[in-house]
């Protein structure tokens, strides 16, 4: 019997793990609550990482990769994912990717933060999401996939313990999509925060749907803040600092250089807090970064910019700043969620018939701090194998952790007394994406995210059934909020992207000492 499938989003994980599934004869609905690919992939600047070249390793990349998450990302999670990267190239190829090559036909492989190596295809300079996303598309448009824009899911009907579809809101009705198997494939969560490089669709509406689903989510402590946007959230890729780019003070200083061996080019979580730092220190005022030395002269430096980030380049000249004569503003914004749904390395779930992958799962691959171009690579390498373990039909499910002893609800409330606090305004996207901002954001300490929690409770207990997309997506946001918030309170110590500035040991945690995964799992019924 022909097996049903829904994915829910189609980024590249998504589509990946439709177009595998509809060529293996599972009837395939792709389910998007906007245009096809809205999501983050259209958005991913620096490219993809992949063990191509012959000065590097797979042992190397998953050196990186674990060096950068902080000792807490999974070995065998890890080498599932840089073994495959050729082959997700070829992949990528296969569908029309066209990655930049040199005069002599090799691909331009680019340096980027915590690789040891130039490992990053990109193509059409820093536009390879986008170049991906439109291959995607064509790809679908040609699949037996059956695509339901402008439709959002709004839970995963679960009965019997077994995944049986999905429910989803569409041109104000509501309707029930049935299916042997559903994927998530929403994204991420960059919506929670006031300042965010993700478009307007990443709200968090995956990790909602299986948290009510009674599925396990881990590690929603971890959320990486990219540490160059431009002052309205634009991405400027981690690649403009690998060509040499530098960060700079108001007083011209380069205070990377102070907070780490690599300076510019240390682990994300690192350059971001040393900005947030450098910006306190300037009264808030954004730090600068400096692309101006990259060429000789201010010409050749022009000339360089355009060709190698030609996306880049238009919008910080639309800004009316010419980049290549002068150093432009940039800040930190939210950008990536290490955590999500709890898969093992097929995306399973912990519910039968529930499968998540890309930003929206948990596989264990992004420890507490993602290597850079990493993303788009596990796109598609576990879409590809979520898809063969759909097809398989395997009922087997994800297990959690064997550390996993309580929710992180009953973690939180043994740590901190209860209190009554005034009543707060009325709960709005922009009164969340403040509060986490301020609170749950690039630092955190046990006096704020306690605040936040109980503002955040106080609004769960007002809240209303939603009917509307936006109230749905609301619902969603604040759900993962208190879940979010919750986990950074459990979690005392600092580590990777989570930074607790309460935390007065002396010397940062190991991997051993870690727990791992941490205040996991949470279910709601």
């Amino acid at each position: 019997m022909t097996r049903r499938v829904v994915v829910v989003g189609s980024g590249l994980a998504g589509g990946m793990c439709a177009l595998r599934a509809a060529d293996a004869g599972c009837e395939v609905v792709l389910v998007t609550k906007g245009a096809l690919g809205d999501g983050n992939t259209a958005y991913a600047q620096g490219g993809i990482a992949a063990v191509t070249a012959t000065g590097d390793s797979v042992l190397a990349h998953v050196d990186d990769t674990l060096r950068a998450g902080a000792g807490l990302g999974e070995r065998d999670a890890v080498h599932t994912l840089a073994s495959a990267g050729p082959d997700a190239v070829a992949t990528l190829e296969a569908i029309g990717v066209a990655f930049d090559r040199d005069d002599s036909g090799a691909l331009r492989l680019g340096l980027e933060g915590a690789h040891r190596v130039p490992r990053i295809l990109h193509a059409g300079g820093d536009a390879t999401g986008a170049a991906i996303q439109r291959a995607l598309n064509r790809a679908l448009a040609l699949a037996p996939v059956q695509i339901r824009s402008d439709a959002l899911a709004t839970d995963v009907v679960v009965s019997d313990g077994a995944t049986r579809g999905v429910r989803v809101l569409s041109e104000g009705r509501t309707e029930m999509l049935a299916a042997d198997a559903v994927v998530l494939a929403t994204g991420g969560a960059g919506q929670l925060y006031a300042h965010t490089t993700n478009p307007a669709v990443a709200t968090a509406d995956g990790i909602a749907l299986a948290l009510r689903a009674g599925a396990t989510v881990a590690d929603l402590e971890f959320v990486q803040f990219h540490p160059t946007a431009l002052t309205d959230g634009t991405l400027v890729s981690e690649a403009v600092r690998g060509e040499g780019a530098v960060l700079i003070d108001e007083r011209g200083h380069r205070f990377c250089v102070d907070a780490h061996p690599d300076a510019e080019l240390a682990p994300r979580d690192v350059v971001a807090r040393a900005i947030a730092a450098a910006m306190a220190r300037q009264g808030g005022r954004p730090v600068l970064l400096d692309a101006t030395g990259l060429r000789e002269t201010p010409s050749a430096t022009a000339a360089f910019l355009a060709h190698r980030f030609p996306t880049i380049d238009e919008s910080v000249r639309a800004r009316g700043w010419d980049w290549s004569r002068h150093p432009v503003p940039v800040t930190p914004a939210a950008h990536y969620l290490m955590g999500g749904v709890v898969t093992d390395l097929d995306g399973r779930t912990d519910v039968d018939g529930l499968f998540a992958v890309g930003e929206v799962a948990r596989t264990g691959v992004h420890g507490a701090n993602r290597l850079a171009s990493n993303s788009l690579l596990e796109a598609v390498v576990f879409g590809l194998r979520t898809a063969d373990a759909v097809v398989d039909g395997d009922p087997r499910v994800a297990t959690a952790s064997p550390s996993v002893s309580s929710s992180p609800r009953a973690v939180a409330g043994r740590s901190r007394a209860p209190r009554r606090i005034p009543a707060n305004g009325p709960f709005s996207r922009a009164a969340l994406q403040s509060l986490m901002w301020r609170h749950v954001g690039l630092e955190r300490d046990a006096s704020g995210l306690a605040l936040a929690l109980d503002i955040l409770d106080e609004w769960s207990r007002a809240a209303v059934a939603p009917r509307s997309r936006r109230e749905h997506e609301d619902a969603n946001l604040l759900l993962v909020a208190s879940s979010m918030t919750t986990a950074a309170l459990a979690r005392t110590r600092s580590i990777g992207a989570h930074h607790r500035s309460d935390d007065t040991t002396a010397r940062p945690l190991t991997a051993d000492e870690s727990v791992r995964p941490a205040a996991v799992p949470e279910k709601v019924a």
